[in-house]
């Protein structure tokens, strides 16, 4: 029995629909469309139960759904079923990555000049793509500013190979985040004969993007470094950079420089082929864990959108896009848009993009696409604008508040807006810091991550807020079915748009963030920096 508060929501959802444009229908294109029937077809428990499926997927394949893996191909295989079963063309485009996991939990602790253990995940994590390795050696700081600069960025360690001239080889490179990739930087020092490398967040103090002083994570973007890389707090590296200090480094990695994985693509049966509206989020997790809020809600969401919309007659034609390999630098929406043809690509009018919308600790973030809160990148092709609109009206519908993040790119929508196509979606928030406004607008707790489980083993089916997966997936249904019906769509005349920071990752998130390319920061950048982004 659905609750009150739920009526209450598919009553907005329904008034928001009919508001913005008169849509959604079972009935044929061009009939008088029932908006209340449409928007009443996506359910929250129905939604919930796609993540538990996930779950049960998960459990089953050793904890993980990462790409790669037989747990990311089980989820592959359930959501295809599913888009088959409601009607569906399902394609599985596959395409080869570099894969990468920790075989081993690596290990870290400090020998001289006094012993101390440092903890996984909490003062260090290794980077994606690092090599494997026991090494212990003295630590030598490679051109490091303590304290730190008074502005991010401010750090240019390991950026020149110049920089390590007075480098001794068999040491260990202490770096600093700052001006280069993390792969720039791990490459050098190799070079420079290395055993291992460490690199620390940059220090500055702040909230969201501009905090730089926690736990750091990253990826190398490839397989061209085969030694041990690590990321650490500031606090750790600061502590790392005294004289005489000795440290061992353990990591047993895997890298498969080969590895295929597939994007699952479903294509409608209905609507004009030549005007796509295209929903999208990414279905792997990463290895660490089984990744029910970061993706699996976003798309559990898409999924169920999908499914009540398979008989529709719509008059635009519907496109739904599980990725895969996201968390490795955006490989699978990557690797879609590189195969698209300019006509292709200009039958798709619009892209939305669910990544991570029942953070525990959540905000309710609409991405940016007109800039208008003057933070960070500028914004989106023409018609996302419309876009972050639409979304504002449905939360004022629904009576919940909800805040801007940065238009960066770094998430699945990042390829679509270097193409110029208008794009959109929604954000509850990843590693970054809750602050006290927040908290006051939202409710959740102030100085605690929005998801305290962010790439981590814990975020499993009692990692989402069950309110926050309802209000979103309302609003994913709202606007697939307002766009499938709409005789307007968001743009017009398209022109390319560089992707961010080189269009190969995002910058981390608050307290450091993990350098792999999703958009995880609310307000700044939801990151979830992938790939080689800027360090």
């Amino acid at each position: 029995m659905r609750t009150r508060a739920y009526r209450g929501l598919l009553a907005a959802a329904t008034a928001v629909s009919a508001v913005v444009l008169p849509v959604v229908s079972a009935a044929p294109a061009g009939a008088a469309p029932d908006p209340r029937t449409l928007s009443q077809a996506v359910k929250a428990p129905a939604v919930k139960r796609h993540l538990q499926r996930f779950q049960e997927i998960a459990d089953a394949n050793g904890g993980t759904r990462a790409a790669g893996t037989s747990g990311y191909d089980a989820s592959a295989g359930y959501v295809a079923d599913r888009l088959r079963a409601a009607g569906y063309r399902v394609t599985l485009q596959e395409f080869e990555f570099p894969f990468f996991r920790e075989i081993t939990a690596t290990t870290m602790r400090r020998v001289a000049p006094t012993a101390k253990a440092y903890t996984r995940m909490t003062h260090f994590r290794v980077m994606t793509y690092s090599g494997s390795g026991s090494v212990t050696a003295a630590v030598q700081a490679v051109d490091v500013k303590l304290p730190a600069p008074a502005t991010a960025g401010g750090s240019t360690s390991g950026c020149e190979a110049a920089d390590f001239a007075r480098f001794v080889p068999g040491n260990i490179a202490l770096l600093q985040r700052g001006t280069c990739s993390f792969q720039v930087k791990a490459e050098n020092a190799q070079a420079a004969g290395a055993r291992a490398v460490i690199i620390f967040n940059e220090g500055q103090a702040g909230t969201g993007t501009a905090d730089r002083r926690g736990l750091l994570g990253g990826t190398l973007g490839g397989t061209t470094v085969n030694l041990p890389v690590v990321g650490t707090t500031f606090a750790v590296g600061r502590e790392l950079a005294a004289a005489g200090t000795v440290v061992t480094l353990t990591a047993r990695t895997e890298g498969d420089p080969k590895r295929r994985t597939h994007n699952v693509l479903a294509e409608s049966r209905w609507g004009d082929p030549g005007k796509v509206v295209m929903l999208g989020a990414h279905l792997d997790s990463v290895p660490e864990g089984p990744g029910i809020n970061d993706n699996g809600s976003g798309s559990a969401g898409v999924l169920e959108t999908a499914i009540q919309a398979g008989g529709l007659q719509t008059r635009n034609r519907l496109r739904f896009a599980f990725w895969g390999a996201e968390e490795l630098g955006l490989l699978g929406s990557k690797h879609y848009m590189a195969e698209l043809t300019a006509a292709e690509k200009a039958r798709i009018r619009l892209y939305l993009n669910f990544d991570m919308i029942a953070s525990p600790n959540h905000v309710f973030g609409v991405y940016d696409g007109d800039d208008s809160d003057r933070t960070g990148s500028p914004a989106g092709p023409a018609g996302s604008d419309t876009i972050e609109k639409l979304f504002a009206s449905y939360f004022r519908a629904v009576r919940q508040p909800y805040t801007g993040t940065d238009f960066t790119g770094r998430s699945d929508y990042g390829p679509f807006i270097a193409a110029g196509i208008p794009a959109g979606g929604l954000f509850t928030g990843a590693e970054g810091v809750k602050t006290a406004a927040e908290a006051a607008k939202f409710g959740g707790r102030a100085g605690v991550a929005y998801d305290a489980c962010y790439h981590k083993a814990c975020d499993t089916i009692g990692n989402v807020s069950d309110k926050a997966l309802r209000v979103n997936s309302g609003a994913i249904a709202t606007a697939a079915f307002t766009y499938a019906y709409s005789p307007v769509l968001p743009g017009g005349t398209r022109s390319g748009r560089a992707a961010p920071g080189g269009g190969s990752g995002r910058t981390a998130s608050g307290g450091g963030g993990l350098d792999l390319g999703h958009d995880h920061d609310l307000g700044h950048d939801h990151g979830h920096g992938h790939a080689d982004a800027p360090a």
